[in-house]
């Protein structure tokens, strides 16, 4: 195995790391909330949903993270190289195993297991064994 080390940035994984622990933490200690973003999102686009104000400041926060980003650094290139009907079919599955799972990466690997949640490991144990597998088998075995 070979680390790339132009693109190896430890600092900067770090960073980010601990801020998104530390927005996971305020927002569970200031609203009682945990940041799993699939359910966020599904709460705001629920329209029976009584507290759209946080979802929505939420993921407007999501999507303006990299604007702010970008007025103290360059953002980096964005190189995609599978075609359309793979990303589609990436997504579906992606939003399918969210919905079987009850939670996305946010809500169980980062907040579920900082809870020490058994479900949360279980779901992420298997969320990443199955993304290891995937890339194996299409890298390794299929040469994609």
């Amino acid at each position: 195995m070979n680390i790339d080390w132009v693109h190896f940035t430890p600092l900067s994984a770090l960073s980010g790391g601990l801020l998104i622990g530390l927005a996971a933490t305020l927002l569970v200690l200031g609203n009682g909330r945990i940041a799993g973003v699939s359910g966020i999102l599904g709460g705001l686009l629920d329209t029976t949903s009584g507290d759209r104000a946080w979802r929505a400041a939420f993921v407007i926060g999501l999507f303006a993270g990299p604007w702010i980003f970008k007025l103290f650094s360059a953002l980096p290139a964005i190189t995609i190289t599978a075609t359309p009907p793979v990303l589609i079919l990436a997504g579906l599955l992606v939003g399918f195993g969210t919905r079987y799972a009850s939670g996305c990466t946010s809500g169980h690997g980062v907040c579920g297991l900082s809870r020490g949640s058994i479900r949360s490991l279980a779901a992420t144990g298997t969320f990443m064994a199955a993304g290891f597998l995937t890339v194996f088998v299409i890298r390794r075995l299929l040469g994609l």
